[in-house]
């Protein structure tokens, strides 16, 4: 009877978990390379932490894939987790925050509305998960830790700390600009929507100065204001007499 595969899969809660392993040398291979083993009435699996960078779990699961294939089993690894179909691209090295910085910023350069605007800057703003509260607190927390591990370091930990009230500064100053950057772009829209409507409404002027369809068909001026007087003329032209 054929032995059934070790699947390596991502989950929908951000895990990765190997299932399959059932024997001690495949389980000890995936535990060196770093899952951590579960035993529970589902039966015994191998998971990688939710909070694993993506990165690392690529690299954890292709090299369990590799250790188990040069031991002979059978491994099925996810093609969202293979190195081999779709290396991960990492345009910035181990910088994986700035990297996400610059697509964030990517997407903000090619806002075409103010909706979409508001969408990529609230990475930035949000109060609780964005881009700005985790450096302000990134800062505060270096800070602290320099400061507990050498307290004689106390101007370099001031410096961070001062960073952090920087940082909590323009949190602050930006507060509420999320609503306003929904509504940018509408003010021109409006105004461009007045220009068209009084482009199409009739000119009273014109019309004023129109000649009326029947007047231009008698041939005669559509204004009484508009008659110029022309002097009679006699039937017969008057000739002078003989002079005496």
């Amino acid at each position: 009877m054929p032995v059934p595969p070790i699947t390596i899969t991502p989950e929908s809660s951000g895990s990765v978990v190997a299932k399959g392993a059932t024997d001690d040398l495949s389980a000890s291979l995936l535990k060196h390379a770093g899952f951590q083993q579960i035993d529970d009435w589902h039966g015994r699996r191998h998971r990688l932490p939710t909070a694993t960078p993506l990165d690392d779990k690529v690299a954890i699961a292709n090299h369990a894939a590799e250790m188990l294939r040069a031991a002979r089993y059978d491994v099925v690894l996810s093609p969202s987790l293979d190195e081999r179909m779709s290396p991960p691209t990492r345009p910035l090295g181990p910088y994986a925050v700035g990297a996400e910085l610059l697509r964030i910023t990517d997407q903000i350069r090619a806002a075409e509305s103010g909706a979409d605007l508001q969408r990529a800057v609230d990475h930035l703003l949000h109060p609780e998960h964005g881009a700005l509260e985790r450096v302000r607190e990134a800062l505060e927390a270096a800070g602290q830790q320099i400061y507990d591990l050498d307290d004689e370091a106390y101007d370099l930990a001031y410096r961070f700390d001062y960073a952090s009230e920087y940082v909590s500064g323009a949190q602050n100053e930006l507060v509420n600009s999320q609503a306003r950057l929904h509504r940018v772009g509408n003010a021109s829209e409006r105004h461009n929507e007045a220009q068209t409507r009084s482009s199409t409404l009739p000119d009273h002027r014109d019309a004023a100065r129109a000649t009326s369809p029947a007047a231009a068909k008698a041939k005669v001026p559509s204004s009484p204001s508009a008659e110029v007087a022309q002097p009679k003329r006699s039937a017969h032209p008057h000739v002078p007499g003989p002079r005496r």
